[in-house]
């Protein structure tokens, strides 16, 4: 009799990337048309498929700079819609959770458009409408910095919502978008969680009680939105430990205590990075200083970014990332059954609670 075939594992990136970061500077110009610098072209899609990625939140539209918000995220989504057009053997648009498993069953990659600020918005509401008719399904409230919706985790005043900000939680709750508290303040994060009439997820963050920085979550917040049905990311970022060189061990303990407080049914992974690599780390270390001082000057920055810190964990990494953090997991003693939920199960089942399907 002959075995079964394995079913290759759901895995879903609540916020990352799909880019070829070594594209060179020509091949940059030439995508330009695609979506501001990024380069979606063979090797990402190459390097995603042989991951086992299933789906991946990108960010696109305005997040911070000079751009004119609300006009630059309209153009960024006719880029993004132009990228999937072109691909369409490789990419799938994601509008509901039944996308994601029709991703997985047709061995495509799932895109799902989010943001990572939401000031697009502007004072108009009726933009949330607009944003969701046009594929949007995940909605930052802010930035590091604050904003008229609240503060984000960079704002010393920790204000928490305003009072539009209050409204337009409840504008994306009546269009089913994801509710998403990453890089929030904590009272922010703390107070949209609870006035959501929906869960909420923090798609990328680590915890604070492991490493004490301001883009972790308090206990109370993951908590909290836990308890409300939501879903917190766990990143492959440098707040992962004060030291700022994060390693895969690092993610497996905020996943660790991640899962103590949450619960095994609301964490996953949002690495906020691509799946391809990064091939001269040493060319890269050499511009990276002059990334983080122009942050640091735009006041985007966040507490733990250094010029010798990197944005990513420089073991985990790669093709191979997703295997490997399994691998890890698995020897801590964790059952197949939690790791697919983290991989992604997790993810799946929240994105069903908010968009159906």
């Amino acid at each position: 009799m002959t075995a079964p075939v394995a079913v290759a594992p759901l895995v879903v990136n609540a916020l990352g990337a799909l880019e070829n970061p070594n594209a060179a500077s020509a091949d940059h110009a030439a995508l330009q048309q695609d979506a501001g610098q990024l380069a979606v072209d063979a090797r990402a899609l190459a390097d995603a498929r042989a991951s086992g990625l299933t789906a991946v939140n990108i960010t696109l539209g305005y997040v911070m700079g000079d751009e004119p918000p609300y006009a630059y995220t309209l153009e960024e989504i006719r880029a993004w819609d132009a990228i999937l057009a072109r691909h369409p053997r490789d990419l799938l648009p994601v509008r509901t959770a039944a996308d994601i498993r029709r991703a997985h069953a047709e061995r495509r990659i799932g895109v799902i458009y989010g943001f990572q600020n939401a000031v697009a918005v502007g004072e108009d509401l009726g933009r949330v409408r607009e944003f969701a008719e046009l594929g949007v399904r995940v909605v930052q409230l802010t930035y590091n910095q604050a904003n008229h919706i609240g503060d984000g985790s960079m704002a010393p005043e920790n204000r928490g919502l305003t009072p539009f900000g209050r409204e337009l939680v409840h504008a994306l709750n009546e269009q089913r978008l994801m509710v998403d508290l990453s890089h929030s303040g904590e009272r922010t994060c703390l107070e949209a969680a609870s006035w959501s009439l929906a869960p909420v997820s923090v798609n990328h963050t680590g915890c604070r009680a492991v490493a004490d920085l301001p883009r972790n979550k308090t206990d109370e917040e993951l908590r909290l939105v836990a308890d409300r049905g939501g879903f917190v990311g766990i990143y492959f970022m440098p707040f992962l430990t004060l030291s700022g060189h994060a390693r895969a061990t690092d993610v497996v303990e905020h996943l660790v205590h991640a899962v103590d407080v949450c619960g095994e049914d609301h964490v996953g992974i949002g690495t906020d990075g691509p799946v391809t690599a990064i091939d001269d780390l040493d060319a890269y270390r050499e511009q990276l200083a002059a990334q983080v001082a122009a942050r640091a000057a735009a006041g985007v920055g966040a507490a733990g970014e250094r010029a010798d810190t990197l944005p990513f964990v420089e073991d985990l990494r790669g093709v191979d990332q997703f295997r490997t953090l399994a691998r890890l997991l698995e020897s801590r003693g964790w059952s197949d059954t939690r790791i697919s939920k983290i991989l992604g199960g997790n993810f799946l089942a929240y994105a069903e609670r908010v968009w159906g399907g």
